[in-house]
């Protein structure tokens, strides 16, 4: 009898050993397939980010149309304007696959460009009305929101809420080098030609995207629950955010090096294969024999918000602005800081609500008054440095824009690496992120040479990114991760605004202080009108308006992080009792 029994107590863990290894194996093979994916996301984001390379060939393109600085900034706001159809992206994945809205990115992208390439090397082109280069520069920038639709959604499916924040961190900053990437490769084909910017622009979109296409096949519709091993996620990410850390330090020392085309060549090179080695996460990860002993096996709500849990301080903090509160109440100031304030994070906001939510308009405004001066500071960048005499070194300034937007995005998932040392909400990371914009203003208006330059355009592309990539969480915690689609694109409409007020304000500036000269085209031969501006007056009034308006996006995003950061210390107090009745 006691034989019989050992040998079924035998048989039952044979039987349980081999369904933890066919769970492992599985394990396995979703980890693969998920890291995968992010490395996909990751060649598509470097490579797509085509609008940043505009003031590589704006004068070209404004010379060759024959147009003033007013109208160039029309073509901008164009570029810009796409991001206002962005939900057409959302609506496409209704209907069809993700992989199909990945290829008509690109097509979108390969025609659009190819026309603008053409008015600078065809002179039958060269004549083409102006609305349709606008409608060609409007498709443009459509195809990159795209691009951007399937990445975040590939990010959303592939992970847990608890690792979301840091793959759409890691995604999203490499977008802010895609500048430095495009000009090393023209510096490795035609260092001294525009026109190659929007040859590669519109081909190597197409290519990444075929590329990456096998890896996007892999990725399923999201399960009804994610695996997650905590440990050995932070090591990976840990291990990927290093890469990227050198990729972007090696793109600021070398990004710029023009001495010859073969050293560019040997530049470039070194950066593709700085780009293809995180495909070593995924072999690893393929490698590993299921999760740490000590982190045990999660299977996380995909729909869960981007939440997490903080220290015991946050408690303390609650406790405190719930005092703060009482003391506040019926002034002014009490007012402004808690009427209509959100009460708790991740409550889902429809479109109605959320318009008439006054956080959302605070964080509407402060974004408008922020990361998009950024963003028109960019487009301007080819103008602004040749007022300055700075023309040779535009694609140094574009690397160093570039690098700096790169470093802000990856800066932005410190909210996350620091959420159980830091107990700062995410809204007041974001005002400090916007800390460095007026300062870089006001110094370009104070000192206008090309050291103030350098250092002010590092500091803008630096803010601006970490906006930029952090924007996505924000909306998500602040107004339902399950609407945050449709909420985010509705937060975007500010860009295209934006880019037309900033832009025509710079565009007006330039024109008053600028004289009419004749150029002579030199593939047509024909004698051209232009308005041309040189020296300090030319942005000086610029660079003070927007100091001062970016001002404004600081007051308003430190009045928004007051409104919110007693939901965030609830919301972490919370996470904290859960956790602490779960152990």
């Amino acid at each position: 009898m006691a034989r019989e029994v050992s040998s079924s107590e035998e048989g039952r863990r044979r039987s349980g050993d081999q369904m933890r290894r066919m769970e492992l194996e599985g394990d396995d093979d979703d980890a693969w397939r998920r890291w995968a994916v992010l490395v996909a996301t990751v060649w598509i984001q470097a490579l797509t980010g085509t609008n940043f390379d505009f003031s590589a060939y704006s004068s070209a393109l404004k010379s060759s149309l024959g147009i003033s600085q007013e109208a160039l900034n029309y073509l901008a706001t164009a570029s810009d304007l796409g991001k206002a159809f962005g939900w057409s992206s959302g609506l496409a994945l209704l209907y069809i696959p993700l992989h199909a809205v990945l290829l008509v990115a690109a097509v979108l992208g390969l025609a659009a460009y190819a026309l603008q390439y053409g008015c600078l090397v065809s002179v039958n082109l060269a004549a083409i009305p102006y609305p349709l280069v606008f409608l060609v520069c409007l498709i443009a920038g459509l195809s990159i929101c795209w691009f951007n639709t399937v990445c975040f959604v590939l990010c959303i499916r592939s992970f847990s809420a608890n690792n979301r924040p840091l793959a759409l961190s890691l995604s999203i900053s490499f977008n802010g080098l895609s500048a430095a990437f495009y000009t090393l490769f023209a510096n490795a084909l035609s260092p001294l030609s525009p026109s190659v910017y929007l040859l590669l622009n519109a081909i190597l979109p197409l290519a990444i995207s075929i590329l990456a296409l096998p890896a996007i096949l892999l990725c399923h519709k999201q399960d009804s629950h994610l695996h997650s091993m905590p440990n050995h996620d932070r090591r990976v990410f840990l291990g990927l955010y290093i890469l990227a850390f050198v990729t972007g330090t090696y793109l600021v020392v070398f990004g710029s090096f023009t001495a010859t085309r073969s050293a560019a060549r040997v530049i470039l090179t070194g950066a593709m294969v700085l780009l293809a080695l995180p495909l070593i996460i995924p072999a690893c990860s393929s490698c590993s024999h299921g999760p740490d002993p000590a982190s045990p096996l999660n299977h996380d709500d995909p729909h869960k918000p981007l939440l997490t849990s903080n220290n015991h301080q946050t408690v303390a903090d609650a406790v405190m602005e719930k005092t703060m509160d009482h003391q506040l109440q019926g002034s002014c100031c009490g007012t402004i800081l808690h009427k209509g304030r959100l009460a708790v994070l991740g409550d889902e906001h429809s479109a109605k609500r959320l318009i008439g939510c006054v956080d959302f308009w605070l964080y509407y405004i402060a974004y408008f008054c922020g990361a998009t001066v950024g963003l028109v500071y960019s487009n301007n960048l080819g103008q602004i440095a040749q007022s300055l005499h700075q023309q040779s070194r535009l694609t140094m300034l574009l690397a160093v824009y570039s690098s700096f937007s790169f470093f802000g995005r990856l800066l932005s998932a410190l909210p996350d690496v620091l959420d159980r040392t830091v107990s700062l909400a995410r809204t007041g990371w974001l005002a400090a992120a916007l800390v460095p914009m007026p300062m870089a203003f006001f110094l370009m208006w104070k000192q206008q040479d090309g050291s103030a330059l350098v250092v002010g355009t590092a500091l803008v592309g630096l803010s601006s990114g970490f906006i930029f990539a952090a924007a996505v969480s924000v909306t998500s915690e602040l107004f339902g991760p399950n609407s945050v689609g449709v909420n985010h694109n509705i937060l975007i409409t500010n860009i295209p605004l934006g880019s037309f007020l900033y832009g025509q304000i710079a565009a007006m500036v330039y024109d008053s202080n600028g004289q009419r000269m004749s150029v002579m085209d030199n593939r047509t031969g024909t004698i051209d009108t232009m308005i041309v501006c040189m020296g300090a007056k030319c942005y000086s009034t610029t660079f003070f308006v927007w100091g001062c308006i970016t001002l404004l996006g600081l007051a308003l995003s430190i009045v928004l992080f007051k409104r919110t950061k007693p939901a965030y210390a609830t919301s972490a107090s919370r996470s904290s009792c859960k956790h602490q009745v779960s152990s």
